[in-house]
């Protein structure tokens, strides 16, 4: 199915009078939800650890077992050659109504308590206003406050079904790279055809300034080795006379970027979809602490790209960096040799308008122009990801903003995400404008020690939620 974008046309919301029985809803069912979110996060979903092969197949079907129970009258769990996903579809009444299918995973990142944290990972546990527990923020908790946001958009609309033919893909490999999401999709590509693409696997800038993303960066990664003579050799009997590999990887990194750190390999920056004057300028408008920014880097000074400021940087510039440099003795002392072989670590976050496939054409023939005679190499690309953006003005980017903003009883501002995810195999594979709804904060501590969620935040994704199947499927009358 190709993205109709007239279907998901902006509208100004007229009168907010179901808010009051949304969150009268939420407040009545509060309780309710998060001891099943508990129950959840007690499922240790590992996929990274073997160990935990049965634990994620448990978590996928304790999923479509609380989907179906939500109301979904399809929940089922597909197979991979890993770790399974669970697929939810909950059509809507009216068969003109556009089609949004909601992304997020139901697997985590490995804890244990001897990684620092106060509890068990695995044991949640409620502190004032905070939920602690592997999985609480990223990505349990904010795939389930959609369970409770469609029941309350059914209370206030008086529906028996969504506003929105609504479907669910929750993946169980995600914390492992995806390996087999994109075939998963291409397989099912027909019963996932939609008209926009909610990842609800991301965050905002702070609790106290709501904000929508709009994109995230791709990612293509390589390792270069480089050999020499057949063993290592002494450096006084042949130094001076033959190549060493351990300067060429050295002469390599160095001639990565020039002298306003752009990346120098020809063709890196082309075709990319430059930042606009707007978005520059929304960017700017963040209450961004710099000193507080690099105090969470641990670094003590910005560097990068010349012309454009560190948000710019991370969030809408690409980048080449240097991962590992290594060859030679690594031990104490000295070891006066010409080692046999040397490598470099590289990888390259790339931005809408890059191709992953061009970027390794284009690093394959810089490198081979760089290596001296008598230096042979390998470059080895393990899989890539590709860039996604939603332009600012595409109308359902605008419904999730509203949605958002209704929740939050303040604007909404844009940030985008440095990193990388699936959410561009979406996009690409299913032709729709991919949108980010989230409501994790920074201090939430993704991957870390004492992960933990803020409840009124996880409640006012389920409020957001709650609007935004309303906002989209209205969009449509307006446009015709």
């Amino acid at each position: 199915m190709s993205v109709r974008a007239d279907r998901l046309v902006s509208m100004s919301h007229p009168v907010d009078s179901d808010v009051s029985v949304v969150r009268t809803y939420i407040e009545n069912h509060r309780a309710a939800f998060l001891d099943d979110l508990v129950e959840w996060l007690r499922i240790p979903s590992v996929s990274a650890q073997p160990e935990h092969t049965t634990d994620v197949r448990r978590s996928a079907d304790w999923l479509a077992a609380k989907l179906k129970e939500t109301g979904f009258p399809t929940a089922e769990v597909w197979e991979t050659p890993g770790a399974p996903a669970v697929f939810a579809e909950w059509p809507s009444e009216d068969p003109d109504a556009p089609t949004v299918l909601v992304y997020g995973h139901h697997d985590v990142q490995p804890a244990a308590r001897g990684d620092g944290w106060d509890t068990e990972p695995f044991e949640p546990v409620i502190r004032g206003n905070r939920l602690h527990a592997r999985g609480a923020a990223e990505d349990k908790g904010q795939v389930f406050f959609h369970t409770l946001g469609v029941r309350a958009h059914l209370a206030a609309t008086g529906r028996t079904a969504p506003a929105v033919h609504l479907k669910m893909l929750i993946e169980g490999e995600e914390e492992s790279g995806s390996p087999h999401f994109r075939a998963l999709v291409e397989e099912h590509t027909e019963r996932l055809a939609t008209d926009a693409v909610v990842v609800s696997d991301t965050g905002m800038w702070a609790e106290d300034t709501p904000t929508v993303c709009t994109g995230m960066r791709g990612l293509a990664e390589c390792e270069i080795q480089l050999y020499g003579p057949d063993q290592d050799i002494h450096s006084g009997s042949f130094g001076g006379a033959i190549p060493n590999p351990a300067t060429a990887a050295a002469r390599l990194v160095a001639a990565l970027h020039d002298e306003h750190a752009r990346v120098a390999i020809p063709g890196f920056y082309d075709g990319i979809v430059e930042l606009t004057d707007r978005e520059r300028a929304l960017f700017a408008e963040l209450p961004f602490d710099e000193e507080q920014w690099l105090r969470t880097a641990k670094s003590t000074a910005t560097y990068g790209e010349a012309g454009h400021t560190t948000l710019e940087r991370v969030w809408a510039r690409p980048t080449a960096e240097v991962n590992g440099i290594g060859g030679g003795y690594q031990g104490p002392g000295s070891k006066t040799i010409i080692p046999s072989s040397a490598m470099v670590k590289l990888s390259f976050r790339l931005v809408a308008g890059q191709d992953p496939d061009h970027m390794e054409k284009a690093v394959r023939s810089w490198t081979a122009e760089r290596i001296p005679v008598g230096i042979r190499h390998e470059i080895t690309f393990s899989g890539s990801t590709r860039p996604c953006l939603t332009p600012l003005d595409h109308p359902a980017l605008r419904s999730v903003v509203r949605a958002m903003g209704r929740a939050f009883q303040q604007p909404v501002r844009y940030t985008r995400e440095g990193g990388s995810g699936p959410a561009a195999d979406l996009q690409e594979v299913l032709d729709a404008p991919v949108l980010f709804l989230g409501i994790s904060v920074p201090s939430d501590g993704w991957h870390a020690p004492n992960e933990k969620v803020e409840l009124d935040l996880l409640l006012k994704g389920v409020e957001t939620s709650a609007y935004l199947w309303g906002e989209l499927a209205e969009s449509p009358r307006e446009a015709h």
